[in-house]
C-alpha cells in the first residue's frame, strides 16, 4: 500500500485525491440526473456541488477542531494546517447541511430537494474515499486478534487491554487468537503502521466501502423509486450512514471522543433521531 499512485518530477498524483476528484465528478453527473427529473438545471446542480463540497469541508475541519480544542488553543497555527490531517465526516455533513439551505435560499430552490439531490451520490462517494483510506493507512481497525468484549464497547476499553497485552509474554500472547482472516498490516510509514507495526489490522475503511455501496444500492435502486415526500431520501442517506458508522466506530483504533464516549456514536444516534422524526413529520397523513 502506497499513498502515491504515480509521480511526474515533483508533481504527485496520489490515490486519496484521485478517489475524491472521481467521487465528486461521478457525484455530480448522478445528481444531474435526478435533478433533471425534479426540474433542476444541471448548471444549478454544478454550481450547487461546488458549494457542498467547500461548506462540507469547512465543516469538517470545524467539526474536528472542536473535539480537539485543548490543542488548537494551544497550536492555533494549525487550525488552518489541513495537510496535518484532521477532518471529521460528521462534521462534513453537518456543514454541507448548512451550505445546501444557504444555496437553496438565494436560489429560491426548496434545500430538502437539493439534499435528496445529493444523497447518493454522497454515499457512493464516502464509499469511493475508503480506497483512499486504505491507500494511506488511515481510518484503521484494531488488531484482528482484539477480544471482542473490547471491541463491542460503549467506552472504548481497547487501549486499555492493548496497554496491558504488550506487557505480557510471548507465550501470554500467544492465547489471543485471530478472529478474522482478512486482517491487513501496513507499511511502518503509514499511520496504520506506525502505531501497530507488523500486526493485522481490521480493514474499518473497507468495512465501510462495502457497507457504504450497500446503502448506495438501497437509496437508488429502491427509496428513490417510492413516492415519498421531499426531503425523505436525504433524512434517509443521513440515517443509513449514520448506522454504518455507529457499527465501523466499534473497529476504529481512533476515533474523537466526547466525555468518554465515541463521538461519533453521540452525534450518529442525534442524527438518528432527528431525521427519523423529520421523515415522519414529512410524510404523516393530514
Amino acid at each position: 500500500m502506497n499513498p502515491i499512485l504515480f509521480s511526474f518530477g515533483k508533481i504527485k498524483i496520489t490515490y486519496y485525491g484521485l478517489m475524491y476528484a472521481i467521487s465528486f465528478l461521478l457525484g455530480i453527473e448522478i445528481a444531474k440526473k435526478y435533478g433533471e427529473k425534479k426540474g433542476i438545471s444541471p448548471e444549478t446542480i454544478e454550481n450547487y456541488a461546488f458549494i457542498a463540497m467547500i461548506s462540507g469541508l469547512i465543516g469538517g475541519r470545524t467539526y474536528y477542531v472542536l473535539f480537539n480544542l485543548d490543542y488548537y488553543l494551544t497550536y492555533p497555527g494549525d487550525i488552518l494546517a489541513v495537510w496535518k490531517g484532521g477532518m471529521a465526516i460528521h462534521g462534513g455533513i453537518l456543514g454541507g447541511i448548512i451550505g445546501t439551505c444557504i444555496y437553496g435560499y438565494f436560489k429560491k430552490i426548496n434545500p430538502l430537494l437539493l439534499g435528496d439531490c445529493a444523497a447518493t451520490p454522497l454515499l457512493l462517494g464516502q464509499a469511493i474515499g475508503r480506497i483512499g483510506n486504505l491507500m494511506n493507512g488511515e481510518i484503521y481497525g484494531v488488531p484482528t486478534f482484539t477480544p471482542l468484549k473490547y471491541i463491542f464497547t460503549l467506552k472504548p476499553r481497547f487501549y486499555e487491554w492493548f496497554n496491558h497485552y504488550n506487557t505480557l509474554s510471548v507465550m501470554e500472547k500467544g492465547k489471543f487468537k485471530e478472529l478474522v482472516p482478512w486482517g491487513l498490516v501496513f507499511p511502518n510509514s503509514s499511520p496504520a503502521g506506525t502505531e501497530f507495526p507488523n500486526l493485522p489490522l481490521h480493514p474499518a475503511m473497507l468495512y465501510e466501502l462495502v457497507l457504504n455501496l450497500m446503502g448506495v444500492l438501497f437509496l437508488w435502486f429502491f427509496l428513490r423509486k417510492k413516492n415519498y415526500k421531499t426531503g425523505t431520501l436525504w433524512c434517509s442517506y443521513i440515517i443509513i450512514y449514520s448506522i454504518i458508522r455507529i457499527f465501523v466506530s466499534f473497529f476504529r483504533a481512533e476515533d474523537l471522543m466526547f466525555y468518554g464516549f465515541r463521538a461519533p456514536h453521540v452525534i450518529s444516534i442525534i442524527l438518528i433521531l432527528i431525521s427519523s422524526l423529520f421523515i415522519y413529520k414529512l410524510n404523516k397523513k393530514n
